[in-house]
């Protein structure tokens, strides 16, 4: 209880005091400046990076097989690095990222083929729907005020079936001074929970780095998702019914 008083007092409350199109430039300015120069270093100082590769080593989140696969939010390729290692060797790749500088530097860092640079906003892929087997999103939810929007548009572009790796700030005191630091929002499990199955993303199972993590709750919120069948096409439907 006390600990979610000081997470509450100190997590970053930007986002609500000016107008969103300029919070997301802001944080686009944010990650193309000296703040990206050193994402990487912080992953790997913080084992984020190279922890996570335990998920896609051990199957907690196998990509073997899927042969169109999305990562939205590249940042610095924290979670790139472990698709390339493990996709298969004809699978497409698509990496996305709100800042184009930091494409560009996750694209000198890979110089794979399947790879394939697009500079995007969560709420607004350019892909057709279900275009995706499966799509891992990594610390970017949190750049939204409201998740819903980002939450849908990462429903539609992966299929009906197809698995997402999701990782979110949690609102912990860990996670809100990291949430000063990246100048984000936090995350209650129950809230977030709700909001992915609202959006027809069933909460499959939550992961951790290791079980030091999971025992003193740190590393943020990590679980893997899977969307229900037709759930947009249904979605559509609905929205549909209620116009008329």
């Amino acid at each position: 209880m006390i600990q979610k008083l000081i997470a509450e007092r100190i997590k970053y409350r930007g986002y609500h005091r000016e107008p969103y199109e300029q919070y997301q430039e802001n944080v686009r300015q944010h990650y193309s400046g000296i703040a990206g120069k050193f994402l990487r270093s912080c992953s790997i100082v913080s084992l984020h990076e190279p922890l996570a590769s335990s998920f896609f080593k051990r199957g907690a989140f196998p990509v073997q097989g899927s042969k169109n696969i999305l990562d939205v939010g590249t940042g610095a390729g924290q979670l790139l690095t472990h698709l390339v290692r493990h996709a298969d060797a004809d699978a497409r790749i698509v990496a996305t990222d709100l800042s184009t500088e930091m494409l560009k530097r996750a694209a000198e860092r890979f110089a794979d083929g399947r790879i394939d640079y697009v500079t995007a906003a969560l709420t607004e892929l350019p892909f057709e729907d279900n275009t995706f087997d499966c799509a891992t999103c990594g610390w970017v939810l949190e750049y939204l005020p409201d998740p819903e929007p980002g939450l849908r548009e990462i429903s539609r572009v992966v299929r009906p079936g197809g698995r997402i790796l999701l990782q979110c700030t949690e609102n912990t005191v860990f996670g809100a001074m990291s949430s000063r630091l990246w100048k984000c929002r936090t995350f209650q499990r129950a809230e977030l929970q709700e909001e992915c199955q609202r959006v027809g993303l069933n909460w499959q199972r939550e992961l951790w780095f290791t079980k030091a993590h999971r025992l003193f709750r740190l590393g943020g919120i990590i679980v893997e998702l899977t969307k229900t069948a037709n759930h947009h096409e249904h979605g559509d439907a609905e929205s549909a019914a209620s116009a008329e």
